[in-house]
C-alpha cells in the first residue's frame, strides 16, 4: 500500500488535501459498472456524469466510514480560490458493504472542470460512532482536514483520485 501513498503525493493529494496517512481499508471506486478509478487516471465528465459505486472493504459491518469526494483544483488549478469544492458525502457506511448501504448527507454532483486538469479525491475515514457526521455549510472552500478534525474522523483509511478536464467536442467522439 506505501506505493499508494507515493501516487497520491505526487499527484499532490498528500499536502494539499491531507497529511500522510497508512491505508488500511480496501475502497474501489467504479463508474458506469466498467471504469475503475486508479490514482492519476483521466476520466471524461461525461463518464463521470452519474455517481460512481464504491466498494468498502474492512473487517466488521459494525465499523462506520464516511466517503468524501472533493475537488482541491476548484475552479482552476492555476487559481483555486475555491479550494476545496466538495462534490459528494456519505456517512455510516457499514464496513464490507458499498455507498448505498450509508447516508448521503451532500448529494452528489458531477464534476465539471472549466479550466484546466482538475483533481477529484475520494477519501474514506473511518467514524467513532454513527449518526455523528453533518453537512458542511458550503460546497466551496471546504477543508478535509478541518472537517475530520471537527468530527474526530483523524487521517483517511483510504484515498484514490482522478483526473479530469473540459471534454471538447472532438474529444467527446
Amino acid at each position: 500500500m506505501s506505493r499508494q501513498v507515493e501516487q497520491l503525493t505526487l499527484g499532490r493529494v498528500v499536502g494539499e488535501v491531507v497529511d500522510t496517512f497508512t491505508p488500511s481499508v480496501r475502497m474501489r471506486v467504479t463508474y458506469n459498472c466498467n471504469k475503475q478509478v486508479f490514482n492519476g487516471s483521466e476520466l471524461m465528465p461525461s463518464i463521470v456524469s452519474s455517481k460512481p459505486r464504491v466498494e468498502i472493504g474492512g473487517e466488521d459491518m459494525r465499523a462506520a466510514y464516511t466517503l468524501i469526494m472533493t475537488d482541491p483544483d476548484a475552479p482552476s488549478p492555476s487559481d483555486p480560490y475555491l479550494r476545496e469544492h466538495v462534490h459528494w458525502i456519505v456517512t455510516d457506511i457499514p464496513g464490507t458493504t458499498d455507498d448505498s448501504f450509508g447516508r448521503e448527507i451532500v448529494s452528489y454532483e458531477m464534476p465539471r472542470p472549466v479550466i484546466g486538469i482538475h483533481r477529484y479525491v475520494f477519501l474514506l475515514f473511518k467514524q467513532r460512532s454513527r449518526q455523528t457526521v453533518n453537512p458542511p455549510d458550503s460546497t466551496d472552500h471546504f477543508n478535509t482536514r478541518d472537517f475530520s478534525e471537527e468530527y474526530g474522523l483523524g487521517l483517511p483509511v483510504a484515498a484514490v483520485y482522478f483526473n479530469a478536464q473540459r471534454e471538447t467536442a472532438a474529444r467527446r467522439r
